[in-house]
Formats: C-alpha cells, sequence, structure tokens
C-alpha cells in the first residue's frame, strides 16, 4: 500500500531557497532561536487561542440533520460570547525535543513541549473511559503505525495551509514522527483519536465508515517545521490540525517480526533514539543510520533479528528468547548468536 506524505514535505528540498533574503519576496528571515525559548512563547499563544475560541461542540453533542461531522471555529465574542472555550475540552500531552531533532547547532536536549488535542467524536472524556476500561485496544493508532485519515493544516489565524478533505490519505506516523522529514506533533495527536468501524464497500470503489474519530491536534512550533518557514507557514508557528481518523495498519517497518512500536525500547514514545548497535554503525562509519524498527538485525551481530527470535520452523517465540538469562533479549544483546 502506498502511504501519502504531506504535500508540503514535496518542498523540503526548498527550505534553503525559501530562507534566501534575495529571492523570498519579503519574508522576514529570523535567524534559529532558542528550542526553550521559543516553547514557552508558543506555549502561551496556544493557551489564549484556547482560551478565546470555541469550536462547534454543540453540533457534536446535538448533531443537527445533514452534519457533516467536521470541526468549525470561531472566535467567542457577539453573539458567540457564551460559547464554552475550547480549554474546557482538551487535553494534554508532554513530548520532549531536542535540538538535533531541527539540525540546530545549538546544543538543547529534552525541552519540554506540550502538545493540545480535543476529540470531537467521541469526546476526549469518553476516550479517556475507554483507555481506562481497556475495552478497545486495537482501535487506538501509535506513533509508529499507519492511519488513513482526511485532514486539514491550519495556522492559529485559520490560514488553511495543507489538507486532503475530499479524498483520505495513508500516513505513515513514524515517519512523520521524525521532525527532519515531517511534522512530529501530528504523529503524537492522532493516536489521541480512535479509529472508525463498520467499514461498508459502496460497490462503486469507494468506502463508508461508521463512527470514525474527529479531532483537532494544536501543536507548538518546536513539534511542527520551528525555524524553517515552508509554504504558507511562517517561523516560529504553532499549528493545528483538524483530523477524521477511518481506520489504521500496525507496522513493522523493517519486517524482523517485531511491531514497530516494541522496538521503542526505552519506552519514551520516540522511535528515533532506540538504535542498539548505534556504536557499530559510528565505527563502521557509516553515513546513514538506522533505529532498530528500522533495522532487521538490531543488535549488529550478523544474525538477523527474525531469526533470533524465532524457532527452526519459522514461528516466532513469545517472550522473545534470551538465552544467557541477562534480562535481554537475543536479538538485543550482540554477546548471543
Amino acid at each position: 500500500m502506498k502511504y501519502g506524505i504531506f504535500s508540503l514535505l514535496l518542498v523540503v528540498a526548498l527550505f534553503s531557497s525559501c530562507n534566501n533574503d534575495d529571492n523570498g519576496g519579503g519574508l522576514e528571515v529570523i535567524p534559529p532561536r532558542l528550542l526553550a525559548d521559543v516553547a514557552i512563547e508558543d506555549d502561551e499563544e496556544i493557551r489564549e487561542f484556547l482560551e478565546t475560541h470555541f469550536y462547534n461542540y454543540e453540533e457534536f453533542q446535538n448533531p443537527p440533520a445533514g452534519f457533516d461531522y467536521r470541526i468549525k471555529i470561531d472566535t467567542i465574542a457577539g453573539e458567540n460570547s457564551d460559547k464554552k472555550p475550547m480549554s474546557d475540552f482538551v487535553g494534554s500531552k508532554e513530548i520532549k525535543v531536542s535540538s538535533s531533532e531541527h539540525l540546530l547547532s545549538e546544543e538543547e536536549t529534552d525541552i519540554v513541549h506540550t502538545l493540545y488535542y480535543i476529540s470531537a467524536r467521541p469526546t476526549t472524556e469518553e476516550l479517556k473511559e475507554i483507555r481506562e476500561q481497556k475495552s478497545c485496544e486495537d482501535c487506538f493508532p501509535t506513533v509508529a503505525d499507519s492511519v488513513f485519515v482526511r485532514y486539514e493544516g491550519k495556522l492559529l489565524n485559520g490560514t488553511s495551509f495543507d489538507a486532503s478533505l475530499n479524498n483520505p490519505i495513508w500516513f505513515d506516523l513514524a515517519r512523520l514522527q521524525d521532525l527532519t522529514q515531517g511534522f512530529r506533533g501530528f504523529a503524537e495527536g492522532v493516536p489521541n483519536f480512535i479509529k472508525g468501524n463498520n467499514i461498508i464497500d459502496n460497490g462503486d470503489g469507494t468506502v463508508t465508515v461508521e463512527d470514525y474519530g474527529v479531532g483537532l491536534i494544536i501543536m507548538p512550533s518546536g513539534l511542527a517545521t520551528f525555524n524553517r518557514a515552508q509554504g504558507a507557514i511562517p517561523q516560529y508557528a504553532p499549528l493545528m490540525f483538524t483530523v477524521d481518523l477511518f481506520t489504521l495498519n500496525r507496522t513493522d517497518h523493517d519486517g524482523d517480526g517485531i511491531p514497530s512500536i516494541e522496538e521503542d525500547v526505552n519506552g519514551n514514545g520516540y522511535l528515533y533514539d532506540d538504535n542498539t548497535d548505534l556504536q557499530d554503525e559510528i565505527d563502521a562509519r557509516l553515513t546513514v543510520r538506522f533505529a532498530n524498527f528500522q533495522d532487521a538485525d538490531d543488535d549488529g551481530d550478523g544474525v538477523s533479528t527474525r531469526n533470533e527470535i524465532s524457532d527452526d520452523n519459522g514461528n516466532i517465540i513469545i517472550p522473545y528468547p534470551d538465552s544467557n538469562n541477562d534480562g535481554t533479549p537475543d536479538y538485543l544483546d550482540p554477546d548471543v548468536n
């Protein structure tokens, strides 16, 4: 299956020209700033936005005839002055970002960024109950999975910069989690929503998905493009995405028999800092290095991960073998092969 990548990513190679004073068309270019400073400013801007704006929660609570289940945002003012602010419905997640993820020269490590999200269908509170009751473990994607979504990306002022509203598209969230390639905030936000069910074949090449999740993600610039001016996105701009989550696929990117999400060895929810044989790759002076979820031989011992977790008939052994009982499974232990 062919996975879609944000159309914006097609201009990654043009970042340098977009940031060139001679060709920027009057765009003001700001030198790289500190992640820590911008994170604070972004959070203040996002919080103010959440307090002064509302979404069409009443339509989601009591859907009118023909309701399209699209999130619409407006300012709390005038005839809308009695609306509940988005801050009443929001959930949040703290995510650590380091300067190396944005290829910045100033070294900053584990700078906390807060991601905000609202689930409009079901509500954020209803999803919390579903998770706590563990009544639908397969209903939620992880940051390692692929998702089939309809979406629109906007600046907080409402300017749309990317969308696929008529034709849903597949995204590999693991790729988007790499900030040098995509939007980590999108990858971290989608798992807070629930997939649809009862997929119906319409017989004309299309399908209908019932009860799909509808949500909104609002992210600081450190979880998006940060200092890279990109298309309609200026430098240091918080972003928001409306998302309709239709379905998902669990992934095993390197085909080694271990689901990609299980290759998050340190359990921090970030796939790219788990590389068991990193030192071997450094010693070999490899210019391209592979995190475990991209590496078919995770410990670099010359024996494939799949072989180290399978029996003679090729069946995967659960729990994964640990021949010397040292607490490290064989496929992550270069001393065992």
